[in-house]
Formats: structure tokens, C-alpha cells, sequence
């Protein structure tokens, strides 16, 4: 049997979606800056397209600017707050993904902005009397970046709470959404946020397309250059049949959500217990439960090995897919950023198991019973 339990690295592509795409790959190769018939045709889907997600947004088309992904949306976001906003402070933490906390590092030193962590404790929560006592002090331009919802961890932001407080004391708000677009309801007429990241393939869609959500009152210029596509900020030709497949897999992420969170929590939750009654000493990193955490993700500490690099490698062997964390930072010699932040024991075997609507409770069953039966003959 083979498991695929590492959705928060990516998704499959949902056979729909595929559907919606190959049409644009056939027959509307037309490039969309060109004026005549077929550039117009192109150019008309693109819009269409950015309609339907402003519509699942509850925002402006305008406002939603295409990119590569997450990475590319995380960048612009936060270069062009530091180059066209006057930004010369960054907040965040030291739990970001690399996408925003690399980020900072280099514009720290490019730009000789100040750098400052806020506090956050051992499930990963943002100390919020911390981030206002920060934000209190007005003397230099703020930008905030905190991520709604850890990839690693998975536990939750207050991001209604923390826009309001950066409201509170006129700081500029950017929340690295990669996770939990298309997982939650963003409503961009009462979620008060200058910058929300999207990536399309943490959702069924395809790789290389995602987009930033800028709001109407933040006015900033290109941060790609050498073309005029995207209201100027982002020159280069469309990824139009990308685009198409975003488009579509919001549609399906929205179209039942409640009852999409509900499934998948429930694979969580029973994961959760299996593991609780079979492997003595189990615990679980980051907030857990529905409304502090976010329910694709399930970052399980096991106990202590001398084998603790083998845990993963043993669960490819066995069919099954699973994570030590981000899949950006895959290769590398360092461990998790993340647990090291929270002071976990990085000595114990941590495992990341994620989900998405097609992970079925069978496939849970196997890969519990695979985990269990790899920790009872101590083959790790």
C-alpha cells in the first residue's frame, strides 16, 4: 500500500482541475499582453480568473496580483514594503518559514532595516502582550509578517486580533497564508491585512502559480520589471493555464468547506488517538485541536532512538510519505528551525503527518499500525 501523508509540502492535482487546465494548454496559446484575438481571448480568461478567487475573497480583483507561489508572493510583499512604503522595521518570529524569516535576514542586511523577534512560546503562540509592546513604539515604520498557520506545527495565528493591533498602533500587516488559503474563509472586507499569500498547490492546484493579495490603499510599484502585466507590479507573460487551475481549485476548496474541515480533522483527530494508545511517551508538537491549530497538519514527537534519523527513511521504505517539516528546507544538515524554536527535543523522532480530502482512514490505519510496528521491534 502506498500513503501519501505530506499534503503541507503539496497536493495532488484534483482531476477537475487538470480538466479545467488542458483546454487553455490547447487552444488559447494566444500571448494576453498582445492586442489582437487571440492575446484578447487569453487576456479575457486571466480576468475571469481573478474575478472568481476576488469573489471567494470578498475582495477586489484589482487587489490579487498573480505570482509563481507563496515564496515569490512573501518576497514582494515585504521588498516593497521596505523599497516604496518606507517601512524600517520588520517584526516577526523566529517560526516563520524561510520564504518570510530568509527574507527578513537579507533585507536586514541590504537594507540596514532593524530586525526584531517577537516572543512565542511552546506550542508556538505568538505572546501578543510582547508583539503590542513592540508595535508601541511608533518611531519607526512597522512591517508585521506572521504566518497564519505554522506549516510545521500547524498551530494558529489570532490574525483578526493581531490586525487589529497592528491597526491599533499603524503598522503594516503581512500574513504568509500558504497553508490556510483554501482551508479558510478569508473575508477581505472585515480581515483588515495590507499583504495575504496564496499558492495554489497547497490546495489541488498546479505548481507555479499562486498570487498576492494587495490591498487598494497600499500603493507600491514593480517589484519584477520589464513588463506592464499585473496593474505594473509584476512584469513577465501570465501563466495563464496556471492560473485557470488556481481558479478552479478555489471553487472546489469552497464549494463544501465546512464539510472538507470536518473530514480531514476527524483523519487528524483519529490519528492522534491510535498513536496515543500504542506508542508509550507519544507527544505532539504545537496546538492541536480544531480552533487553535490547523487540521492538515499533525507533528508527532516520538520517543527517543538512537535511530532517529531512520524513522522517515523506514516509512518510505514501508510506502508511506511523511515529513520532518518544511519540504523547502529538505537536504539540508540543520534540523527543524521550528522545533528548535519552540526548545523541542530534537533527539526524539519528529514526524510530520499532513492530510487533504483525498487521505482516506484506511490509509491512516496503515500507517499507525506501520509506526507502531517499527517502534515495538525497534527497527528505529
Amino acid at each position: 500500500m502506498k500513503v501519501y501523508l505530506d499534503n503541507a509540502a503539496t497536493t495532488p492535482v484534483a482531476p477537475e482541475v487538470f480538466e479545467a487546465m488542458a483546454p487553455i494548454f490547447q487552444d488559447n496559446f494566444g500571448n494576453p499582453s498582445s492586442t489582437h484575438l487571440f492575446g484578447r481571448g487569453s487576456k479575457a480568461i486571466i480576468e475571469k480568473s481573478r474575478r472568481n478567487i476576488a469573489g471567494h475573497l470578498n475582495c477586489k480583483p484589482s487587489e490579487i496580483i498573480f505570482t509563481s507561489g507563496g515564496t515569490e508572493a512573501d518576497n514582494m510583499a515585504m521588498f516593497t514594503s521596505v523599497s516604496e512604503l518606507g517601512v524600517t522595521r520588520i517584526v516577526t518570529s523566529c517560526l516563520e518559514h524561510h520564504a518570510v524569516g530568509h527574507t527578513a535576514k537579507n533585507i536586514e542586511s541590504k537594507f540596514n532595516i532593524e530586525l526584531v523577534l517577537v516572543d512565542v512560546d511552546s506550542k508556538g503562540n505568538v505572546n501578543l502582550e510582547h508583539l503590542e509592546q513592540i508595535l508601541s513604539d511608533t518611531s519607526k515604520k512597522t512591517l508585521l509578517t506572521l504566518m497564519h498557520a505554522n506549516n510545521e506545527i500547524g498551530t494558529l495565528l489570532p490574525i483578526h486580533e493581531v490586525s487589529r493591533l497592528c491597526r491599533k498602533h499603524g503598522a503594516y500587516f503581512h500574513s504568509d497564508t500558504v497553508q490556510t488559503m483554501g482551508h479558510y474563509s478569508f473575508d477581505l472586507e472585515v480581515l483588515d491585512i495590507d499583504f495575504l499569500t496564496c499558492a495554489a498547490h497547497k490546495f489541488h492546484g498546479p505548481k507555479g502559480v499562486g498570487f498576492l493579495y494587495v490591498k487598494s490603499s497600499v500603493h507600491t510599484t514593480a517589484f519584477i520589471h520589464g513588463g506592464a502585466q499585473e496593474r505594473g507590479l509584476r512584469g513577465g507573460t501570465e501563466n495563464i493555464y496556471g492560473i485557470v487551475g488556481l481558479s478552479k481549485a478555489m471553487d472546489m476548496a469552497y464549494e463544501d468547506l465546512e464539510a472538507h474541515q470536518t473530514h480531514v480533522y476527524g483523519l487528524k483527530k483519529y490519528m492522534k488517538a491510535c498513536f496515543i494508545a500504542a506508542i508509550p511517551d507519544v507527544q505532539f508538537h504545537g496546538e492541536t485541536s480544531k480552533d487553535s491549530a490547523l487540521y492538515t497538519v499533525l507533528n508527532v514527537d516520538f520517543p527517543e532512538t538512537d535511530k532517529a534519523s531512520m524513522l522517515l527513511f523506514t516509512l518510505d521504505l514501508k510506502g508511506i510519505a511523511a515529513s520532518g517539516g518544511s519540504a523547502c528546507s529538505s537536504g539540508s544538515s540543520k534540523g527543524s528551525h521550528v522545533l528548535e524554536g519552540i526548545g523541542a527535543n530534537v533527539k526524539r523522532p519528529n514526524t510530520r503527518f499532513s492530510f487533504s480530502r483525498y487521505t482516506t482512514k484506511e490509509e491512516i490505519d496503515y500507517a499507525v499500525q506501520q509506526v507502531v510496528e517499527i517502534f515495538k521491534n525497534n527497527i528505529v
